[in-house]
């Protein structure tokens, strides 16, 4: 059976999604950054919630490396109406995150890449090849019981090209909230990564 979510190796599949600054983007709107970081997300989750802000520290550290950040809400607003297109746009202008955030309201692009949590981390280099999936760090919820960031462990050494060592892990957060689907409902095919 064919895996649910991207394997390493695999290219980024396309996409042209709405931001919630009005404009549309695809892969070919980044095609100017050497690296990309495409993670699923939401509004409401505690777990996005609670690590957001070292995600941003992220995002912010390896900006002038020509790492790009995109973050995609596929969650289903009527499983949770506070994760629909307008409340993204007050998040954003809440928060004013370094990355640009779209909406998947079709929900086949956390098909196509197989997003699991929010929030799930897809890591893709100059050739849009997949390099590291999973978990941004241990303790999404709670950050402070971090022990462990493997998103910028990931990201240091694919800058400098050195080997990722741990390419693989299994994210933690809520579940995609699915159309039609009960709140905790996974595809059947959906599965750990590691």
């Amino acid at each position: 059976m064919k895996p649910f979510t991207l394997t390493l190796g695999q290219i980024a599949p396309p996409f042209h999604l709405k931001g919630t600054d009005g404009h549309f983007y695809s892969l070919d709107s980044f095609k100017d950054s050497p690296y990309l970081v495409i993670f699923f997300t939401c509004n409401h989750c505690p777990y996005v919630i609670g690590s957001d802000e070292v995600t941003r520290q992220t995002a912010d550290k390896f900006a002038k490396l020509g790492v790009k950040f995109v973050a995609i809400n596929s969650n289903s607003p009527n499983t949770y109406p506070e994760d629909d297109f307008n409340h993204m746009i007050t998040r954003m202008q809440e928060h004013h995150f370094p990355w640009v955030y779209l909406y998947d309201e079709s929900q086949d692009i956390a098909r196509h890449y197989g997003a699991l949590r929010t929030p799930h981390f897809f890591i893709f280099d100059a050739k849009r090849k997949l390099v590291y999936t999973g978990r941004g760090v241990d303790s999404p919820r709670d950050v402070s019981k971090m022990t462990i960031n493997n998103l910028d462990l990931a990201l240091e050494a694919l800058v400098h090209h050195k080997p990722i060592a741990t390419p693989l892990t299994n994210p933690i957060g809520c579940n995609v909230k699915w159309e039609g689907k009960p709140p905790h409902w996974m595809p059947p095919e959906a599965c750990d990564i590691v």
